[in-house]
């Protein structure tokens, strides 16, 4: 069911040409642990000005939006939700254009479903994405891909959390992932 429509908002995002990479437990399950999630993200390159294209792709996937003033929302938390007509899943679409996420996008690992050509995060930006979002499910999913995947880029990771640190110190994000790296156990 995922699989289907990830494969259909990727199709109609394409044809919208809009950028995108799925990322969230979609992109977890590709390289850390198995683990039940009942949604979708996707961080779409793109600014509010731009909302229209979104919600064209959105509709040609067949979803449905789940604010009554899109653009309200959408300038208020930079995020689209909707769900499928028929199935209820949830689609977060994440309007991101910072430098990092522009990176993101271009580093996308692409992978057929249903021969459809889907960007995902590569897992070095699960793991950034994760450990920014900080939740304790989010370090779990951090660990499992650190155990899972071998030959990551870890100056790139902590570039990008060094990065995030200076904006905010408190976080403590470069900290928490080499203690995650750290801590992992050997395959």
């Amino acid at each position: 069911m995922f699989q289907e429509i990830i494969a259909r908002i990727a199709t109609s995002l394409s044809h919208c040409q809009i950028p995108y990479i799925a990322i969230g437990g979609q992109a977890v399950l590709l390289y850390g642990e198995p683990r039940l999630t009942a949604d979708i993200d996707m961080t779409v390159g793109i600014t509010a000005d731009n909302l229209s294209d979104l919600l064209v792709a959105v509709e040609e996937a067949g979803l449905i939006v789940l604010t009554d003033d899109p653009t309200a929302f959408v300038q208020e938390t930079m995020v689209l939700p909707a769900r499928d007509q028929d199935t209820g899943v949830r689609v977060d679409f994440i309007l991101s254009f910072t430098p990092y996420e522009a990176e993101a996008i271009k580093r996308a690992r692409f992978i057929m479903i249903g021969g459809v050509k889907v960007a995902f995060a590569a897992p070095e930006d699960v793991i950034v994405h994760k450990i920014f979002a900080g939740r304790p499910r989010d370090i779990e999913d951090v660990r499992g891909i650190l155990i899972k995947q071998e030959g990551l880029d870890f100056v790139y990771i902590e570039r990008w959390l060094r990065e995030f640190d200076s904006t905010f110190p408190e976080k403590r994000f470069l900290g928490t992932f080499k203690d995650l790296a750290d801590s992992r156990e050997p395959q």
